[in-house]
């Protein structure tokens, strides 16, 4: 059996002083730059994170909670219900990626369907048990962010709110992927267009419908919103749905869809009722990670960065943290093109 290696001393762990030696920089630009501070350079940062990786050098935590009150945390909100495949499980990478090198940490906090959301948030800032709070699936009237924000705790969204409070955020334009959508699926001749729209509480499903509806009557076509099912209704309750959607007198021709899961399960529910995706309909929907292609080279595809996401919530929050101004930790992505599958093999009408 292998002895166990003993573990040093904290006098013989590497420091803030040891890492400066190794780059020959003063012990407080290496503090400052391992904690991502913006006046220092991005060279200096690369350097003092190397070291530090090299030299093994992790903070002690205890320590730096006594000295500064910090915890070196950041903590990601998740709710169980998100869409693990594709998105989640990419945002929570890319945040991670990001804080790679930094002083801090990230911390998954999930709430299940059953639980109040407000709950993980109030136990964060209640326990001080991270720096910081990212969340996503935004309300426009969200309490978890008017409750950090009446206490000034440091957060940033992944999701705009309509609550007139500026606060650091990071979203994808669903009013534009809808317009996008909209244009392509009448390009490729559709007139009947229906849209299959994520849960109406939150935020982002108020911005898809507008742009679809907006851009539908524009372009004078026959549109619907599907009211019985959501995005993220789950598979077996989608794909049922649209079967019977189908077989319809008033089936649709051209549809977008909220999320990769729903795209899956409206192309298997068209199936079942023998309607061919590129041939009897087009459909949009859009993915954090490529794989609709795979399952299907006939969708219409949008690309969701979320790796660009995750890093700039990341960077977003650590700025909060440092008390920068909130407007400083706003983006809109806003998608200019689709990603098309083969040109579609319509039936003669």
């Amino acid at each position: 059996m292998t002895d166990l290696l003993p573990i040093p001393p904290d006098s013989e762990r590497p420091t803030l002083k040891t890492i400066a030696a190794e780059t020959g920089l003063a012990i407080a630009t290496v503090s400052r730059a391992l904690k991502n501070a913006s006046d220092i350079g991005e060279e200096t940062k690369r350097r003092v994170r190397e070291a530090a990786e090299r030299l093994g050098y992790r903070p002690n935590r205890a320590g730096v909670r006594l000295r500064t009150g910090k915890t070196n945390v950041i903590a990601l909100v998740l709710s169980t219900e998100a869409d693990v495949m594709n998105h989640t499980s990419q945002l929570i990478y890319s945040i991670a990626a990001a804080l790679r090198g930094t002083a801090y940490h990230l911390v998954v906090m999930p709430y299940f369907p059953d639980q109040d959301p407000m709950d993980p948030v109030r136990y964060v800032v209640e326990t001080e048990s991270a720096d910081g709070v990212i969340l996503n699936q935004t309300r426009p009237d969200d309490p978890r962010i008017r409750y950090m924000a009446l206490r000034g705790f440091p957060f940033a969204t992944h999701g705009r709110t309509d609550m007139g409070l500026a606060h650091p955020y990071f979203d994808f334009d669903n009013t534009a992927f809808a317009r996008l959508a909209v244009r392509e699926l009448v390009a490729r001749g559709r007139r009947r267009l229906f849209l299959l729209p994520p849960p109406k509480a939150q935020n982002y499903a108020g911005h898809m419908i507008a742009g679809f509806t907006a851009e539908a009557a524009l372009h004078g076509v026959a549109f619907d919103v599907a009211t019985d099912i959501h995005s993220d209704s789950g598979a077996t309750r989608i794909e049922d749905a649209m079967q019977r959607r189908f077989a319809g007198t008033d089936a649709p021709d051209g549809l977008l869809v909220g999320s990769t899961t729903a795209a899956m399960a409206t192309v298997s529910g068209g199936e079942r009722s023998t309607m061919r995706i590129g041939r009897d309909y087009d459909l949009v929907a859009k993915e954090a990670i490529r794989f609709l292609h795979r399952f299907r080279p006939e969708i219409i595809v949008v690309q969701e960065d979320v790796n660009r996401a995750g890093a700039f919530l990341a960077g977003a929050v650590m700025a909060a943290i440092e008390r920068r101004a909130p407007e400083l930790g706003q983006f809109l992505d806003t998608p200019t093109a689709v990603l098309p599958g083969p040109l579609s093999d319509r039936a003669t009408a």
